[in-house]
């Protein structure tokens, strides 16, 4: 199994929110990528990368980035032995290439022939999460048929939902569909849907169909990975793994949020995600 990590996008609102901090705290996070932010003791994507490692889940990390920020991802992973950086080449938010178009990129560059672990940068689980019980997971799905994918869910506040893709599933825990943002009065579910896939090597192909189907589509309806998880899910069988909840990263309350948990709350630094 490989894993990517979509890592190009441009953390607008954080920035802006760092740059309207009136307390000076966090201005040594102007111009660092969301990825490579410091939390808890390394940089966010560090532990990812740590976890993965350990845990011997995949035995490749690609990183896809863009190239404001490659220099700097270069640099990151100059510590690691097991992972690769993409620069994807864009240089702005306004001209990015989208995530689930970045994911393709990788998979096409790499040739990737593999089953995928697809994880959002921006993203980190709660110290229940293991990586070691999603491969157990996936491995039982695909015993039954090969086709499988597997996603993650956890429960969401009713108030939350218009925030996120939130999954409908079946008794076998099979994902029916995803609705995208919804009303909490337009569905019963309350199972949000983090950035974190494990695609079968057998809908790799379908990336390249979406891509294709989208191509004149607005940028909003090809950039969040969960649209291709959503478009995916009519056309292979697609499962999900609960867990308690994630830290996402997007502002500066979410960050502090998050590097607070990894410096106070965070139990076991060894074992963490594995």
């Amino acid at each position: 199994m490989k894993a990517v990590i979509l890592a190009a996008g441009y953390g607008t609102r954080l920035q802006r929110d760092v740059l309207a901090d009136s307390s000076g705290r966090f201005a040594h996070l102007a111009g660092t990528a969301k990825p490579l932010l410091p939390v808890g003791r390394c940089a966010l994507v560090s532990h990812w990368v740590q976890a993965l490692t350990a845990s011997g889940c995949v035995d490749s990390v690609c990183v896809v980035t863009n190239a404001v920020y490659y220099a700097a991802f270069e640099e990151w992973a100059s510590h690691f032995t097991n992972v690769k950086i993409l620069n994807d080449q864009t240089r702005s938010n306004e001209g990015r290439l989208g995530a689930v178009a970045c994911l393709q990129l990788a998979v096409k560059h790499f040739k990737i022939e593999d089953h995928v672990l697809v994880i959002g940068g921006d993203t980190l689980f709660k110290e229940d999460f293991s990586l070691s019980k999603v491969k157990e997971t996936f491995s039982d799905h695909q015993a039954k048929c090969e086709d499988s994918c597997l996603v993650l869910s956890y429960l969401c506040k009713d108030e939350e939902t218009h925030k996120y893709g939130i999954l409908e599933v079946d008794g076998d825990q099979r994902v029916l569909c995803m609705k995208e943002k919804p009303l909490p009065t337009e569905t019963k579910s309350r199972r949000a849907c983090p950035c974190f896939y494990v695609l079968s090597k057998n809908s790799l192909p379908l990336l390249d169909t979406f891509i294709e189907e989208k191509k004149e589509a607005p940028i909003e309806e090809k950039d969040a990975p969960g649209n291709f998880v959503s478009w995916l899910i009519p056309r292979k069988p697609v499962y999900v793994h609960q867990i308690s909840g994630r830290f996402d990263v997007g502002n500066l309350p979410s960050y502090i949020e998050c590097d607070l948990y990894f410096r106070e709350k965070l139990q076991d630094v060894e074992s963490y995600m594995m």
